[in-house]
């Protein structure tokens, strides 16, 4: 028996589609259809919109657990809430540490790749290749420049997941290192970083393409010296993370940086640490102590530095339709396809498309989440 979806809209990479139907086959997607097949069963969402399950890219933590807590628990903790945020595909994080508690990360990670939940598409190794001046809630003890070596190690330890690193461009050995691990289909972010214009463009040059939550630890733009902000704003074919939780970027400064690349080049990320789903208080972030208070997590010992986000990624989402800077399918695809095309994971995720795994979101006319299904298989209902 065909099995299909009613909806009022479905969203495709590049339009939403009025009505219709969407068939689901054996827990992948079929073909939209304008008529509704002979015998076929509904599932019926007459109200709802369908979209594509999101993509994190960039995600430390959730419902109290952290990547960093070097356990499979807590690896098993984020799959199976994720969902509750409309994510169904993810990096899990990493932050700066030792060479050796990475290593042991990257092992934890490979035991439960396939945990149940949004799935594990890779890992993000953020840091440690840093520089101090933008350290943010990173702890400067651990940075150094970049090893090939030490990578190589790490990514036997992960078994080939690690899919996207971050760095410091005016690190020495960028170049190389950049050119290296490009080469092995890893892509290379840029940021905590108070790299010049120059030493920006030479690491794109070199095979970078992702700049890291834009504005938040990076060299702000001068006008004799544009810094990394400028080179975020002016270099084509990269992509701009963006964290639109209203606390690390403001409405306007998004709407610039939209302004600036294009709602194709930002990917929508949450940077939520473990405090993500739970209540207000006292966590910890790596090995700082943070503070929960007001939709925000702050570093104790420096309430002015933020320390991750507590955002989901559907409000971040809803949040850029609702200040008006991106219209409904802009939004949605800032979210899904473009962060999957950011990580070179869009052949696995971020669109409704026919023999696609039938990962997909239900929102509410507001752009909420009602509803996540992975394999076409409901594992999240709003209340």
């Amino acid at each position: 028996m065909t099995r299909v979806i009613k909806a009022d809209s479905f969203f495709y990479p590049y339009e939403e589609r009025k009505g219709g139907y969407l068939e689901i086959v054996d827990g992948k997607f079929g073909d939209w259809l304008a008529e509704l097949p002979a015998g076929a069963e509904v599932l019926d969402y007459t109200g709802y919109s369908i979209a594509p399950g999101l993509v994190d890219t960039h995600i430390h933590g959730f419902g109290g657990a952290d990547v960093m807590d070097d356990s499979t628990e807590a690896i098993e903790i984020m799959s199976a809430g994720l969902p509750s945020t409309g994510v169904t595909s993810y990096l899990p994080t990493t932050l700066t540490s030792t060479s050796e508690r990475l290593d042991s990360v990257c092992k934890k990670i490979a035991q439960v790749k396939d945990a149940p939940g949004a799935k594990i598409r890779g890992i993000y190794f953020e840091g440690p290749y840093f520089t101090e001046e933008f350290k943010g809630a990173q702890n400067p003890a651990y940075m150094n420049n970049p090893s090939i070596e030490e990578f190589e190690k790490w990514q036997s330890s992960a078994e080939g997941l690690i899919s996207k690193i971050a760095l410091a461009p005016e690190r020495e050995g960028v170049a190389e290192f950049v050119d290296y691990v490009t080469q092995q289909g890893v892509v290379v972010a840029m940021g905590h970083s108070n790299a010049t214009y120059d030493e920006a463009r030479a690491a794109v040059q070199a095979g970078a393409s992702v700049w890291v939550h834009a504005y938040n630890g990076m060299r702000g733009l001068n006008h004799r010296e544009p810094g990394m902000v400028g080179a975020m704003y002016n270099i084509p074919h990269t992509y701009a993370e963006l964290i639109a939780d209203g606390h690390h970027v403001c409405q306007k400064a998004c709407e610039i940086l939209i302004q600036q690349k294009n709602h194709d080049h930002i990917a929508l990320i949450t940077d939520c640490m473990r405090a993500g789903g739970m209540p207000d208080g006292n966590y910890m972030l790596g090995e700082f102590p943070v503070i929960v208070k007001d939709g925000a997590a702050r570093l104790e010992h420096n309430p002015a530095s933020l320390a991750g986000s507590i955002l989901k990624l559907y409000q971040g989402m809803k949040h850029v339709h609702d200040w008006g800077i991106a219209n409904r399918e802009e939004a949605v695809r800032m979210a899904s396809l473009i962060p999957a095309i950011s990580c070179k994971i869009d052949d696995k995720c971020g669109q409704i498309k026919k023999g696609y795994e039938a990962d997909f979101i239900v929102l509410n006319p507001d752009l909420s989440l009602a509803a996540t299904y992975i394999d076409g298989v409901k594992v999240f209902e709003a209340e």
